[in-house]
């Protein structure tokens, strides 16, 4: 997002913060009646043009909100959604596209409430590696003539009661409205931000063998003092690596021992 719509969804990721502070404030629930806005808007391209035009008055657009909406989803999420309304974006798509994060924030607040935050970021790294290791599981996914409904019942049958609900919640609601995302795009954009929730970012490790946790410590305290921030390791093991290890931060892909790569943040740090 640029200019105005990338301030307006700081301002809109800040009260939502705000809210889901609040012990009394449901995050699941907000998080499906987002997402519930979230396919409105999507569907209606008429409706976020009338919902982010400058020419009309914040207060008109945050009572047309009210009017549509109010009833239906709870005085929490009618809040929230009239101050996006009176919000300047840049375009009627970034207003959707705000509405999704939020609601997928929401959700892995939901997580992060209950204890689950590291179980959900864990899962969606696994689900992710199980898509693209099974391309009929991933034809089946992504397969625009099923139905949603359809979908959704593989899904369940697939994570139900094997993994957390808001992992559940965020992997069905990506599969069933992608909105031109590929999967594999969709669940990396998840796994961000359920580091974010904890001010990390995410290193994909993969290694020949399993790593001890005393490897995994001191990896994880290298990566912390090389970028920064804290890190959240997701392992995977492939023994196409032979002894050394795979480590990628964003972009940036790093292949080597555990030794070299602990050198090279040094170096790089001594610089």
């Amino acid at each position: 997002m640029n200019g105005a719509s990338r301030e307006a969804l700081a301002a809109a990721r800040e009260r939502l913060d705000a809210l889901t502070d609040s012990t009394s404030v449901d995050a699941a629930q907000l998080a499906e009646e987002l997402a519930a806005v979230t396919a409105l808007l999507d569907r209606e391209a008429g409706l976020r043009r009338v919902l982010t035009d400058p020419a009309k008055p914040g207060e008109a657009k945050a009572e047309l909100v009210q009017r549509l909406i109010g009833g239906q989803v709870s005085g929490t999420t009618a809040d929230l959604l009239s101050g996006m309304a009176r919000a300047r974006w840049s375009q009627p798509r970034d207003l959707v596209d705000a509405l999704e994060e939020l609601a997928n924030i929401a959700d892995l607040t939901a997580a992060e409430k209950t204890g689950t935050l590291d179980d959900v970021e864990d899962e969606l790294f696994r689900f992710g590696r199980i898509v693209s290791s099974n391309t009929e599981l991933r034809a089946a996914l992504t397969d625009r003539a099923a139905s949603g409904q359809a979908k959704t019942e593989l899904l369940r049958r697939l994570l139900g009661g094997r993994a957390k609900p808001a992992t559940e919640r965020l992997v069905v609601r990506l599969v069933t409205a992608p909105r031109g995302r590929s999967l594999e795009a969709g669940l990396e954009s998840l796994s961000k931000l359920a580091a974010e929730r904890r001010d990390r970012m995410v290193a994909v490790v993969t290694s020949a063998v399993p790593l001890s946790d005393g490897q995994k410590q001191r990896l994880g305290a290298a990566l912390t003092k090389l970028y920064g921030r804290r890190m959240h390791l997701n392992l995977d093991v492939d023994p196409d690596v032979l002894g050394g290890i795979r480590v990628q931060v964003g972009d940036e892909v790093i292949n080597g021992s555990l030794a070299d790569r602990l050198d090279e943040a040094a170096r790089r740090m001594a610089s």
